[in-house]
C-alpha cells in the first residue's frame, strides 16, 4: 500500500470501454472457445455480459454447475485470445484518454486502473497504448473475489494508491461500475452511451467533452 498523504487525490479508470474500446476483441475471443463447448454467443448475448467476471459469465452462458476447473480452462482460451488480438490488431485509446492521463499525472493526482480483467490483459493493453508509465497501480481480476457492482475492485485499487476513497474519482462507462464505486464512497464520471443512461456525478458521452475543472469540482464537492 501506498503511503498516504493527507492532500492525496486518485482517479480510478476502468478499462474496457474507458480507455479502450475492446468489446470486438472480446466478442472474437468467446467465440472459439465457447463453440467447443457447443455454445454460440449471439452479439445481443455478448453485449449483456460484457464487463462482467470470466467465471460469471460462463456460468451465466453454460449453467451454474460449470466446474472450476472447467471455467478456468475456457477462461483461459479466451484470454490468451484476446491479447494475441489486441498484439496483433493494436488498440487506440478512447477520445480523451491520452489528454486526461497526462494533465492528471501533471496536477499530482495518483492514478489507478481498476478493472475485471486479468492483469495480464490490462498490461497487454497498456503496453499496446505505451500509457503504463501513466499509471501507479493497477488493479485487476486476481485482486478481487467479487466482481462490480460489488466495491472491491476500487477499495483495493485506492488501497494500492494510498488514498481514501472520499478522495477518489471513478472514471466508468458500465452501470455495475458505477455503482461499486458509489458503494465505495467515491465519486464517479460516466463515460459513453453503449449502456444507456448511467448513474453519476457527472455524465459525458466522451472524455474529450469533460470541462478542464471536472476532477477539481468533483472533489470540492461536500
Amino acid at each position: 500500500m501506498a503511503e498516504y498523504t493527507g492532500d492525496a487525490r486518485a482517479v480510478l479508470w476502468d478499462m474496457d470501454g474507458t480507455l479502450v474500446d475492446s468489446a470486438e476483441y472480446h466478442r472474437l475471443s468467446w467465440q472459439e472457445p465457447l463453440r467447443r463447448e457447443g455454445h454460440v454467443l449471439t452479439r445481443e448475448r455478448f453485449l449483456s455480459t460484457f464487463g462482467r467476471r470470466n467465471d460469471a459469465v460462463l456460468r451465466d452462458l453454460l449453467g451454474e454447475g460449470l466446474a472450476d476447473a472447467d471455467v478456468a480452462r475456457i477462461a483461459a482460451a479466451k484470454e490468451e485470445g484476446y491479447r494475441e488480438l489486441v498484439r496483433r490488431g493494436g488498440i487506440a485509446p478512447l477520445p480523451g484518454v491520452t489528454g486526461w492521463l497526462t494533465r492528471l499525472r501533471a496536477g499530482g493526482w495518483r492514478q489507478a486502473v481498476a478493472s475485471s480483467a486479468p492483469r495480464l490483459n490490462i498490461a497487454t493493453v497498456l503496453e499496446s497504448l505505451a500509457l503504463a508509465d501513466a499509471f501507479d497501480a493497477v488493479a485487476g481480476e486476481e485482486d478481487v473475489t467479487r466482481g462490480k457492482p460489488d466495491p472491491q475492485i476500487f477499495l483495493v485499487a485506492a488501497g494500492k494508491l494510498g488514498v481514501p476513497p472520499a478522495r477518489c474519482v471513478v472514471v466508468e462507462d458500465a452501470p455495475a461500475g458505477l455503482e461499486a464505486a458509489r458503494r465505495a464512497g467515491m465519486r464517479r464520471i460516466g463515460v459513453g452511451t453503449a449502456h444507456g443512461a448511467l448513474a453519476a456525478d457527472l455524465v459525458v458521452a466522451s472524455l474529450a467533452d469533460l470541462p478542464a475543472d471536472a476532477f477539481e469540482r468533483l472533489l470540492a464537492v461536500g
